[in-house]
Protein backbone atom coordinates (compact mmCIF):
# COMPACT_ATOMS: atom_id res chain seq x y z
CA UNK A 1 0.00 0.00 0.00
CA UNK A 2 1.38 3.30 -1.15
CA UNK A 3 -0.13 6.50 0.76
CA UNK A 4 -0.12 9.41 -2.06
CA UNK A 5 0.08 12.98 -1.94
CA UNK A 6 -1.40 14.70 -5.49
CA UNK A 7 -0.45 18.84 -6.24
CA UNK A 8 -0.26 20.81 -9.10
CA UNK A 9 0.24 24.55 -9.54
CA UNK A 10 1.99 25.08 -7.09
CA UNK A 11 3.55 28.53 -8.91
CA UNK A 12 6.59 28.45 -6.78
CA UNK A 13 4.89 28.43 -3.64
CA UNK A 14 6.19 25.71 -1.40
CA UNK A 15 4.85 26.31 2.68
CA UNK A 16 5.04 24.26 5.81
CA UNK A 17 1.32 23.66 4.69
CA UNK A 18 2.22 21.61 1.69
CA UNK A 19 5.08 20.02 3.76
CA UNK A 20 3.14 18.98 6.79
CA UNK A 21 0.75 16.59 3.97
CA UNK A 22 3.84 16.00 1.91
CA UNK A 23 5.49 14.46 5.43
CA UNK A 24 2.39 11.92 5.98
CA UNK A 25 2.31 10.47 2.47
CA UNK A 26 4.84 7.36 0.95
CA UNK A 27 5.21 9.52 -2.36
CA UNK A 28 4.48 13.06 -3.93
CA UNK A 29 2.74 13.30 -7.34
CA UNK A 30 3.19 16.71 -8.95
CA UNK A 31 0.70 17.35 -12.29
CA UNK A 32 2.79 20.75 -13.60
CA UNK A 33 3.42 24.32 -13.21
CA UNK A 34 5.95 23.61 -10.79
CA UNK A 35 7.44 26.96 -11.06
CA UNK A 36 10.67 27.80 -9.01
CA UNK A 37 12.61 24.06 -9.20
CA UNK A 38 12.91 25.04 -5.35
CA UNK A 39 9.66 23.75 -5.01
CA UNK A 40 10.64 20.21 -6.15
CA UNK A 41 13.78 20.16 -4.70
CA UNK A 42 12.21 21.13 -1.21
CA UNK A 43 9.35 17.84 -1.62
CA UNK A 44 12.64 15.33 -3.10
CA UNK A 45 14.10 15.88 0.76
CA UNK A 46 11.30 14.79 2.44
CA UNK A 47 9.93 11.87 0.10
CA UNK A 48 9.82 10.25 -3.51
CA UNK A 49 8.48 12.47 -5.99
CA UNK A 50 6.91 11.90 -9.14
CA UNK A 51 6.15 14.98 -11.57
CA UNK A 52 5.33 16.95 -14.97
CA UNK A 53 6.62 20.28 -16.58
CA UNK A 54 3.21 22.58 -17.22
CA UNK A 55 2.82 25.47 -19.33
CA UNK A 56 4.59 27.92 -17.09
CA UNK A 57 7.61 25.80 -16.04
CA UNK A 58 11.38 26.78 -17.29
CA UNK A 59 13.83 25.20 -18.44
CA UNK A 60 14.88 23.55 -15.59
CA UNK A 61 11.68 21.71 -15.01
CA UNK A 62 11.42 20.85 -18.59
CA UNK A 63 15.12 19.42 -18.37
CA UNK A 64 14.15 17.26 -14.96
CA UNK A 65 10.72 16.24 -15.48
CA UNK A 66 8.90 14.65 -18.74
CA UNK A 67 5.59 16.16 -20.42
CA UNK A 68 4.16 12.48 -19.82
CA UNK A 69 4.62 10.02 -16.73
CA UNK A 70 3.04 6.82 -17.14
CA UNK A 71 3.57 4.13 -14.33
CA UNK A 72 2.43 1.77 -12.71
CA UNK A 73 2.30 2.03 -8.81
CA UNK A 74 0.69 -0.87 -6.55
CA UNK A 75 -0.92 -2.72 -9.60
CA UNK A 76 -2.61 0.62 -11.14
CA UNK A 77 -1.52 1.90 -14.16
CA UNK A 78 -1.60 6.01 -14.04
CA UNK A 79 -1.00 8.70 -16.43
CA UNK A 80 0.05 12.44 -14.93
CA UNK A 81 0.29 15.47 -17.61
CA UNK A 82 -0.64 19.23 -16.69
CA UNK A 83 -2.98 19.88 -19.86
CA UNK A 84 -4.87 17.08 -20.16
CA UNK A 85 -8.77 18.19 -19.95
CA UNK A 86 -11.48 16.13 -18.41
CA UNK A 87 -13.95 13.22 -19.40
CA UNK A 88 -15.44 14.44 -22.41
CA UNK A 89 -13.61 17.09 -22.92
CA UNK A 90 -9.77 15.89 -23.09
CA UNK A 91 -7.41 17.57 -24.39
CA UNK A 92 -6.55 16.59 -28.58
CA UNK A 93 -3.01 15.73 -28.05
CA UNK A 94 -3.91 12.86 -25.46
CA UNK A 95 -7.42 11.76 -26.08
CA UNK A 96 -6.74 9.34 -29.01
CA UNK A 97 -3.83 7.36 -27.09
CA UNK A 98 -6.46 7.53 -24.03
CA UNK A 99 -8.57 5.82 -26.19
CA UNK A 100 -5.66 3.46 -27.18
CA UNK A 101 -4.52 2.52 -23.94
CA UNK A 102 -6.60 4.18 -21.12
CA UNK A 103 -4.44 3.86 -17.68
CA UNK A 104 -6.56 3.41 -14.96
CA UNK A 105 -5.97 6.94 -13.42
CA UNK A 106 -5.39 9.83 -15.13
CA UNK A 107 -4.16 13.56 -13.45
CA UNK A 108 -4.09 16.87 -15.14
CA UNK A 109 -3.13 20.04 -13.26
CA UNK A 110 -3.42 23.34 -15.20
CA UNK A 111 -7.42 23.86 -14.48
CA UNK A 112 -7.06 25.12 -10.88
CA UNK A 113 -10.05 23.17 -10.44
CA UNK A 114 -10.08 20.72 -8.09
CA UNK A 115 -12.32 17.66 -9.86
CA UNK A 116 -12.49 14.11 -9.23
CA UNK A 117 -14.63 12.13 -11.95
CA UNK A 118 -15.20 8.72 -13.70
CA UNK A 119 -14.94 8.45 -17.56
CA UNK A 120 -17.32 5.40 -17.46
CA UNK A 121 -16.89 5.33 -21.28
CA UNK A 122 -13.23 4.57 -20.69
CA UNK A 123 -13.10 2.80 -17.47
CA UNK A 124 -10.68 5.74 -16.52
CA UNK A 125 -10.79 7.62 -12.98
CA UNK A 126 -9.86 11.59 -13.66
CA UNK A 127 -7.98 13.23 -11.21
CA UNK A 128 -7.33 16.95 -10.83
CA UNK A 129 -5.67 18.30 -7.53
CA UNK A 130 -6.51 21.96 -8.36
CA UNK A 131 -3.93 24.09 -6.91
CA UNK A 132 -2.04 24.34 -4.34
CA UNK A 133 -0.04 27.57 -5.16
CA UNK A 134 -1.33 31.23 -4.18
CA UNK A 135 -1.00 32.00 -7.78
CA UNK A 136 -4.20 32.04 -9.53
CA UNK A 137 -8.00 33.11 -9.82
CA UNK A 138 -9.23 29.85 -7.22
CA UNK A 139 -9.86 31.12 -3.44
CA UNK A 140 -9.06 28.02 -1.99
CA UNK A 141 -5.79 25.83 -2.19
CA UNK A 142 -6.39 22.39 -2.94
CA UNK A 143 -4.47 18.81 -3.27
CA UNK A 144 -5.67 14.88 -2.68
CA UNK A 145 -4.14 12.50 -0.91
CA UNK A 146 -5.01 8.55 -1.14
CA UNK A 147 -3.96 4.85 -0.99
CA UNK A 148 -2.85 2.43 -3.94
CA UNK A 149 -3.30 -0.91 -2.53
CA UNK A 150 -3.29 -3.66 -4.60
CA UNK A 151 -4.71 -1.93 -7.67
CA UNK A 152 -7.73 -0.15 -6.00
CA UNK A 153 -7.58 3.34 -4.96
CA UNK A 154 -9.00 4.02 -1.49
CA UNK A 155 -9.09 6.56 1.37
CA UNK A 156 -9.41 9.68 -1.04
CA UNK A 157 -9.63 12.25 0.52
CA UNK A 158 -10.08 16.09 -0.57
CA UNK A 159 -7.51 18.78 1.11
CA UNK A 160 -8.96 22.67 1.35
CA UNK A 161 -6.49 25.33 2.79
CA UNK A 162 -6.90 29.11 2.35
CA UNK A 163 -4.71 31.62 0.02
CA UNK A 164 -2.23 33.04 1.84
CA UNK A 165 1.24 34.49 1.75
CA UNK A 166 4.08 31.55 0.96
CA UNK A 167 7.05 30.59 3.48
CA UNK A 168 10.47 29.90 1.71
CA UNK A 169 11.59 26.85 2.28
Amino acid sequence: MKKILLLSDTHSCIDDTILKYVDQADEVWHAGDIGAIAVTDTIKKHKPLRAVFGNIDGIEARAEFPEDNRFVCEGMRVWITHIGGYPGKYNARVKEELRLDPPQIFICGHSHILKVQFDKSLGILHLNPGAAGISGFHQVRTMLRFEIDHGKIQNLEIIEFPKHKKTEP
